[in-house]
């Protein structure tokens, strides 16, 4: 993505607000199907999660400042592994919202052209956006930004259409559905009217994987600029859709509801009109997937847990092969279900769910664990335990409407997981197969001989990439610590312990001595102790990267104190391991 234009304001709230605010298109209409006459009810709690999450996000995000979302503040606070299984829903969640996006986008455009092919309209539609990004995430942004004020310009009109009806024709609709008896209890009613609503609010996450794309400060005002999109947009739109037509219609137009509300307050124009901006803003939707997956997998690959060649960019500082990745995922997943996505719904239900709670998780490991990370708001525990809380009972809610999800989920999950757990555990896979080579070729010993040494330098490639840890002179009890989680997370058998030391100062002979007991303690693991003299700063970790050849995001540090003079994005990636 590009590097010298950061996003405004505007352009990033616009890049994620289209996910989030094209909800209204399918979330009215569903939470009514459960909730009935309530179904503004069951919106209002969930803009209330909502505003809690808000909290939890940018106490997160405002400590730990990087592209990732889920995956960052569990790779800060926990290990690899955890942080890779919220990297794998995540991804599960974008790839499902592009196709299921870009569909639906096609199906409106067909109810305005019937002889349009859907599916490779579908098609059409990825490849066009697949090209926009690979163009640069500034360019993108100007698109993101026309669809966004389209949309809550006719989101405006079509509401104020709605009060006209209701002034000119009364209240005779609105009566007639609130006098209707709901299934069962109305709190019951509300519960899945809330877990069904709780869709709403897919794309709240998308800010996070791009926030280094945004310029400062912006971050929290897109959580902000969302959630009153949400707040105002949804429950106000079920509100209009309940007063202006009966239930059996809103369920037998629940496909394109706010189409049908226009056809019935203000006519076939303004039917059309909605129809036009459910194909840009759904559009729209297809955008945030690519930005915000692009974002959350370069860090992976950054990272290790993805191959490295997906690095590469273009003169306009996109990492191209990534976003064809994603493409090409999506088209597959199109074609493989024949464009029936009844199924992908199921996937990216669980999906987004689950990563709401994982982000709540992380929230409670970062009070925790790092609780000297300065951050410019706070979440208290008890409003992160009630938004963790309305997630896990959302999440319960749409398992116990469609059990069937779960079996879906699981088939592109688990898929997902294989791949990065062969990545994470990639040096002991090598090792294996260097023992089966060993056992089952002797007799081949040509192929055997050829075949150990290609594994044997992939092997020490992969453990000859040293990593640094940036030392205070820290006690042995820490640095073991470090140890452990080098071993634990890091395919590697180099450490560079490096001080740095103010002029004059001298390291003690204990410690030494204490690098000394490490040493013998992890024969595996080679450790290189470095003193330097200056002060460690942004300009000292980039010099020597540079000099040494180690990638920033292959440096760590024990979580810094209150008196630390840089944030911790300031540091290029530095990560927080103790």
């Amino acid at each position: 993505m590009s590097h010298s234009k950061k996003l405004s304001e505007l352009h990033a709230t616009a890049i994620c607000g289209n996910d989030i605010t094209s909800s209204c298109l399918y979330v009215s209409a569903l939470t009514i199907v459960y909730a009935g006459q309530y179904a503004w009810v069951a919106l209002l709690i969930v803009a209330a999660v909502l505003f809690l999450f808000r909290k939890i996000y940018g106490e997160v995000v405002g400590a730990l400042p990087l592209n990732g979302g889920a995956y960052n503040v569990l790779l800060n606070t926990t290990t690899k592994g955890n942080a890779s299984v919220a990297a794998c829903l995540t991804i599960l969640s974008y790839m499902a919202t592009a196709v299921i996006s870009a569909s639906e986008a096609m199906h409106y455009l067909h109810t305005l052209i019937s002889s349009l092919p859907v599916t490779l309209a579908t098609v059409g539609l990825l490849t066009f956006f697949l090209l926009l990004t690979i163009g640069g995430i500034s360019e993108s942004a100007v698109v993101a930004t026309v669809i966004f004020i389209f949309h809550l310009c006719s989101m405006a009109l079509l509401i104020g259409s709605g009060v006209w009806f209701l002034a000119v024709h009364g209240f005779s609709i609105a009566m007639q559905n609130f006098q209707m008896p709901v299934e069962g209890s109305i709190a019951s009613a509300i519960f899945f009217g809330f877990s069904a609503a709780m869709l709403g609010i897919s794309g709240f996450e998308s800010s996070a994987n791009f926030v280094e794309e945004q310029q400062p400060g912006v971050f929290r005002k897109t959580l902000r600029n969302m959630w009153i999109a949400v707040t105002v947009i949804n429950p106000l739109m079920a509100l209009v859709a309940i007063v202006v037509l009966s239930k059996s219609e809103v369920i037998q137009h629940q496909d394109a509801l706010l189409s049908q509300i226009g056809a019935s307050t203000g006519g076939q124009w303004l039917a059309g009109l909605i129809s036009i901006d459910a194909v840009l803003v759904l559009s729209g939707a297809v955008l945030t997937s690519y930005v915000g997956v692009g974002g959350l997998i370069k860090r992976m690959a950054l990272d290790r847990i993805l191959p490295q060649f997906t690095l590469r960019e273009n003169k306009r500082g996109s990492a191209y092969r990534i976003l064809i990745i994603f493409f090409l995922l999506c088209i597959s997943v199109l074609f493989v279900t024949r464009g029936e996505l009844g199924a992908l719904a199921g996937v990216y239900t669980i999906s987004f769910l689950t990563v709401m709670t994982y982000f709540g998780i992380g929230n409670f490991l970062l009070k925790m664990k790092r609780a000297g990370l300065p951050r410019p708001e706070y979440a208290s525990p008890l409003v992160v335990a009630v938004a963790v809380a309305a997630v896990v009972i959302a999440l319960y809610g749409n398992i116990k409407l469609h059990p069937e999800y779960l079996v879906v989920f699981l088939q592109y999950f688990a898929p997902a997981l294989a791949v990065v757990f062969l990545m994470l555990n990639r040096r002991e896979l090598v090792q294996m197969t260097l023992v089966v080579m060993e056992s089952f070729f002797d007799t081949l010993s040509e192929l055997a001989r050829a075949s150990r040494v290609k594994l044997t330098f992939l092997m020490n490639r992969l453990s000859n990439q040293q990593f640094v840890y940036f030392s205070k002179a820290d006690s042995i009890a820490k640095l073991n610590k470090v140890m452990m989680y080098v071993q634990e997370n890091e395919a590697t058998n180099q450490l560079k312990i490096v001080t740095i030391l103010k002029a004059g100062q001298e390291i003690s002979k204990e410690f030494l001595k204490d690098l000394e007991v490490l040493d013998r303690a992890y024969p595996e693991i080679h450790i290189e102790f470095v003193q330097l003299e200056g002060v460690f700063n942004p300009e000292l970790v980039a010099k020597l990267s540079r000099e040494w050849k180690i990638p920033i995001n292959f440096m760590f540090i024990a979580s810094p104190g209150d008196r630390f003079p840089y944030k911790v994005a300031e540091l290029g990636g530095v990560r927080l391991i103790i």
